[in-house]
């Protein structure tokens, strides 16, 4: 068997343009590249009739954050809860939990204000644009 090495994280969004902007802007990540995709290999490869894709890769400290919009859309998923099966987060670390939750832009929908958990982890979650789970923490 061929060894696997990770190469990014994707995510499905509904707009490139404004998820680009909350990852670049709001959270940090550099835009590494954008580009589109599309034809009978990619459609029958992602399994979507007539499907092609915008794609934008970002880096988030050697994590490649890849959104991607389809064309045509897909039906929206319900905003799932944290503990539901097949519901993902992206993780970001931060020195400063405090400071980033206080220079948030007040339209950045967050879970809640940082916490402290047992193990002494604080993390605050937050939704993007299309409601992705993005949880920030500090160790």
């Amino acid at each position: 068997m061929q060894d696997l090495t990770a190469h990014h994280l994707g995510l499905t969004v509904s707009d490139l343009d404004r998820a680009v902007e909350f990852y670049r802007d709001t959270l940090g990540l550099d835009v590494l590249s954008r580009f589109s995709v599309g034809g009978t290999a990619f459609a029958t490869g992602v399994g979507v009739t007539g499907a092609s894709a915008d794609f934008a890769h970002l880096d988030a400290d050697g994590v490649r954050v890849e959104l991607v919009a389809y064309a045509p859309d897909g039906d929206e998923r319900s905003d799932g809860e944290l503990n539901q099966p097949g519901v993902t987060h992206l993780g970001l670390e931060v020195d400063d939990l405090d400071a980033f939750y206080a220079d948030l832009p007040e339209d950045v929908p967050a879970i809640s204000e940082p916490q402290t958990t047992e193990s002494g982890t604080r993390i605050c979650f937050l939704r993007d644009p299309d409601g992705h789970l993005v949880e920030v923490l500090e160790l």
